[in-house]
């Protein structure tokens, strides 16, 4: 229990025996068991944010410059965590409703005893600062269709259990609209009928957004814009259109002045007209309002740049090393505009490698507390939309300074690792440097070259034949060597949508990762593991790229349901033996379910200070370095690495980093979500004149109430409501991830192939209904002939829906299956 944990590592730092400690040592000391040790790590992170401890040199933990009572008052409160925000909501036992536990700690006065909760407030762009009482916990409000919602607590780890979750009744959800930050007072007395806790929001912190983006219409002589998506059921009043000159059926960008309640409906103004519903264009702009991206640059910024470019003059100076005569290329996708990464190889006689990474040094032209800096800070990433890039820096920078094009000199932050034969490092030697490209490949071309060599012998010079032949002995190494130590490769080939020119979907192609993709992967992930160790070594806080392990609760539940298929396995707590799963079932028809489940087993990649390591990857220490053009946190690890070249001590402030780890990953999870949302749409678009049309699918997610299923050949996700499998009475089983009927083998489970028919499409509120058309896959044999899991009752069968399921899964027209599901890889 986190405050009971909290309250003791304080009362150990404030010992007088304490000598300083990292986190693990304390969590030795406090004879706590070795799976307790992240939670000591993670008590630690929030002490120090709150001031309460801090961090010395190699990450000792060292008492804060507060007293222990201090402390206590401050941190632990009466019934709250360390942050201050979130109470810990548990489950008496397995059947029984959850409860809230109340935790004693010590009040020297009423007034310190309510520990504070700090947030951005949007308006006025300060921080706030909010005494939490003890019965009320904040968190992060969702709505549901119904009108009622659930409130994620503050700090409540990513993937855990919803019945943490806190139900708030559509009667008691005042204002609130989904992503805002709100205060929840507990009820009392449980609800029986209910599995999750119970309260009301009294208060709403903080607004996730004022702004957006519907479809404007008119009705019984008001205007009303109907917002995109399921945020609101019910269209907002807005004031004058003819201010905006907006028409019936166009998008328009609005600010809320009230929001909808249970109530009384929202009223807000018509900021911007982006244009006709449809027309070509429109739907990418909706994005970019909708998730608030950025667009120009601010002038002083692309000024700056234009300063950077007339100064550059590809000369040679300082510290940094000439590499221009060195053989040195790119392998990057056909279609890029920017090169931020170069190899180099070398064999020595002695059987050694020497692996040059050579990536763009932005840190040159993007100085800290400039406007260029301004502008990447805030933006954090580049955003690949579906048929636009918002870039992270102006192109003047990302495609032409900083960019690694052939025959032109450019300026570079190189590691050169040493390798054994076996592939073991031996050396990192980092440089600064200056290098000329002398070819540009296509992943296509060395794919080719890799399949005829002698057939390119003709087309390149001897050095660079020869590199390429060494670059695939020695990637295949590393390859080997990194599955060897678990690493882990979920096999979920990504999908990409095919545009026309107005941005309209005309199909969709598997984006295959091909051995060259392999090559380059493992060059990347050698640098940036060789750096990381580096300014490990050298003493520095930095931005890690953090995996943390999963929850052993998640992979208990993983390994009953990959057990549930019928395959032996031992507990897949141990990555060796989850390794072993994923190849087990590589090219059988559990591959798509052993996938998903594992994915959803595990916990999201974020930047972070805290050495947490990075658990797919099987590496204690890693960071980002190799894409500092697209993504700020490698631009900061590049500044360190410049600090170790130049033998100059940089400022390291581990706070700091923390808020700038967790900007970084929210920022990313924007970029993604927006390209997530935004080819939701181009394809809702392109299948709403489709209705009728089959695909195949694969199971995404089971519920209570239906499966969600995405298209194999084109990555489309719909919902096949339960009430349409009229075929029989089926139950859900939530810890296996199914819905299983009476009859034998009539049961759906993630990752199950299954076709479809596309039977409703609402472009506007971003809805796809499938109905089932057949089995593609059956349940394993291991589950045939079981009764069903006790569960909650999905649906009753009934025979007079029997002949209309019947009827509406006729087949209309067929399509083919390109692969498997898409989805991106995380590193």
């Amino acid at each position: 229990m986190l405050n009971e944990l909290a309250e003791a590592i304080l009362a150990h730092v404030h010992r007088p025996d304490y000598r300083p400690l990292k986190p693990r040592g304390i969590a030795k000391q406090l004879k706590l068991s070795e799976d307790r040790h992240r939670e000591v790590k993670k008590a630690v992170k929030l002490l120090v944010k709150h001031g309460h401890l801090k961090y010395g040199e190699n990450h000792l933990v060292l008492a804060g410059s507060t007293t222990l009572e201090q402390a206590r008052a401050a941190a632990i409160g009466k019934s709250t965590t360390v942050d201050g925000v979130a109470q810990e909501v548990v489950s008496a036992n397995g059947d029984t409703p959850p409860r809230v536990k109340k935790h004693k700690a010590p009040r020297p006065d009423a007034e310190a005893a309510d520990p504070t909760l700090k947030f951005k407030d949007r308006d006025n762009k300060t921080d706030k600062k909010l005494t939490i009482p003890s019965n009320r916990v904040a968190g992060l409000f969702r709505r549901t269709q119904s009108g009622s919602g659930y409130v994620r607590p503050s700090g409540s780890p990513a993937g855990s259990d919803r019945k943490l979750d806190i139900f708030i009744p559509a009667d008691r959800t005042m204002d609130a609209a989904s992503g805002d930050t709100v205060l929840v007072r507990l009820n009392k007395n449980r609800d029986i009928r209910r599995e999750n806790p119970v309260g009301e929001i009294v208060e709403i912190l903080e607004r996730d957004t004022h702004q957006f983006v519907g479809t404007y219409l008119e009705k019984a002589g008001n205007s009303y814009v109907q917002v995109d998506g399921k945020v609101f059921s019910r269209p907002v009043l807005v004031g004058d259109p003819g201010a905006k000159n907006a028409q019936i059926d166009d998008k328009v960008v609005f600010e809320m002045v009230r929001f909808p309640s249970q109530f009384h409906d929202g009223e807000g103004v018509i900021t911007e007209v982006l244009g006709a519903r449809g027309a070509p264009g429109v739907d990418t702009l909706s994005i970019i309002r909708e998730f608030d991206l950025p667009e120009e640059f601010a002038e002083d910024a692309l000024e700056e740049a234009r300063k950077q470019a007339e100064r550059f003059d590809e000369s040679i100076r300082g510290h940094r090393i000439d590499l221009t005569g060195e053989t040195i290329i790119t392998i990057d996708p056909v279609d890029a505009r920017d090169f931020d990464d170069a190899i180099s190889l070398k064999r020595h006689d002695n059987g050694h490698w020497r692996l040059g990474v050579h990536i763009a040094d932005v840190s040159h032209f993007v100085q800290p507390k400039t406007a260029l800096d301004r502008e990447a800070v805030s933006r954090a990433t580049s955003v690949y939309l579906p048929d636009r890039v918002i870039p992270m820096l102006p192109e003047i920078i990302s495609n032409n300074l900083a960019s690694l094009q052939p025959d032109r000199v450019r300026y570079t932050k190189t590691v050169f690792i040493e390798f054994t034969a076996e592939g073991q490092v031996t050396v990192v030697d980092p440089h600064a440097a200056a290098i000329k490209s002398c070819r540009r490949f296509a992943y296509e071309e060395v794919d080719e070259y890799l399949a005829d060599r002698e057939a390119w012998k003709a087309k390149l010079t001897p050095q660079v034949h020869q590199l390429l032949s060494d670059m695939h002995e020695l990637a295949m190494i590393l390859r080997a060597r990194r599955m060897r130590r678990g690493s882990l490769e979920l096999d979920m080939k990504e999908v990409k949508v095919d545009l026309n020119k107005q941005g309209q979907v005309t199909g969709a192609h598997v984006v295959e990762n091909t051995v060259s993709h392999q090559i380059i992967e493992e060059f990347m992930l050698a640098a940036n593991e060789a750096v990381a160790e580096l300014l490990e070594r050298e003493g520095y806080h930095f931005l890690r790229r953090v995996h943390a392990d999963p929850d052993p609760r998640r992979l208990i539940a993983l390994t009953d349901f990959v057990t549930g298929l019928g395959f032996k396995i031992e507990s897949l707590e141990s990555r060796f033996e989850l390794q072993r799963v994923l190849k087990m079932v590589k090219d059988k028809p559990e591959q798509h379910a052993v996938n998903y489940a594992v994915l959803r087993s595990l916990q999201r990649a974020v930047y972070s200070p805290e050495d947490e390591g990075h658990y797919a990857l099987a590496s204690e220490t890693y960071c980002h370095f190799t894409s500092p053009i697209r993504r700020y946190p490698d631009l900061t690890v590049h500044r360190l690495f410049e600090a170790v070249l130049v033998k100059k001590r940089a400022v390291n402030d581990y706070a700091e980093l923390v808020v700038m780890g967790e900007h970084c990953s929210d920022r990313e999870r924007r970029a993604e979500a927006a390209e997530r949302e935004l080819t939701k749409l181009k394809l809702l678009n392109f299948l709403s004149t489709r209705i009728g049309d089959q695909m195949d699918a694969v199971i995404t997610g089971v519920e209570e109430f239906g499966l969600f299923a995405q298209g194999i050949a084109l990555p489309a996700e719909g919902m096949i409501h339960v009430t349409s499998l009229a075929d029989d009475f089926y139950t859900y089983d939530r810890k296996a991830h199914t819905l299983t009927g009476r009859r034998a083998g009539n049961s759906f489970r993630l990752g199950d192939m299954v076709r479809v028919t596309v039977a409703h499409v609402d472009v506007d509120r971003r809805q796809l209904d499938f109905r089932l058309v057949d089995r593609m896959q059956r349940a394993p044999a291991a589950a045939e002939g079981k009764k069903p899991a006790r569960g909650k009752t999905a649906v009753k069968f009934a025979s007079k829906f029997a002949s209309k399921a019947k009827a509406s899964s006729r087949p209309k027209k067929k399509s083919s299956s390109k692969g498997p599901l898409p989805r991106k890889k995380k590193r």
